[in-house]
């Protein structure tokens, strides 16, 4: 399932990018694609799956969720979320501010959430990034990240280690990891 799951992200990616940037957070549940087809045949119609054609073994279907709230942190909003055993894995999908290693060594050590927010804002050599986030259950994990410079399919990296912040917290949802 993990090239399943490399998939999966890397569609999610592409998908909220065909929308353009500053966009808030998007979650997704990631189900069996055959499964799904097969018990919820009127939903996967929706999304052009049929019942009756079997999909490519180990395939999974991105399900956007409810939105995702502008007012709370991302790690609380996720502490408050619980998965149905039919759902294998998630995605997120978040748009920040990231620095390059020489200028966090200035990062300031004191002051509020706001003012170092404001701090990389203002940063002269801050990057926008999207990132994109995808976690199974089995503790598969798997990340994308656009640079909003270099904002071209070709130029998404990807690799199992990117975020390991909110790869663990996407864990965190599913209750044993």
């Amino acid at each position: 399932m993990t090239v399943a799951l490399t998939q999966a992200v890397l569609e999610i990616e592409r998908h909220v990018a065909a929308y353009g940037w500053d966009q808030q957070a998007r979650l997704y549940a990631l189900v069996d694609t055959s499964e799904f087809a097969r018990t919820e045949p009127d939903l996967a119609a929706q999304l052009g799956l049929s019942a009756d054609h079997d999909a490519p073994i180990d395939t999974l279907t991105p399900i956007e969720q409810e939105e995702v709230p502008e007012n709370v942190a991302i790690d609380e909003f996720l502490a408050g979320i619980a998965w149905p055993d039919a759902v294998l894995g998630c995605a997120i999908v978040v748009e920040r501010l990231m620095l390059p290693p020489s200028a966090e060594a200035n990062l300031p050590s004191v002051g509020s959430e706001r003012e170092i927010a404001d701090w990389v804002a203002a940063h002269p050599q801050r990057q926008e990034v999207r990132l994109a986030v995808g976690v199974l259950r089995d503790g598969s994990r798997e990340s994308a990240v656009r640079l909003r410079d270099k904002d071209d399919d070709s130029e998404v990296l990807s690799g199992s280690d990117l975020v390991p912040g909110l790869t663990e917290a996407l864990l965190a949802t599913f209750g044993d990891h």
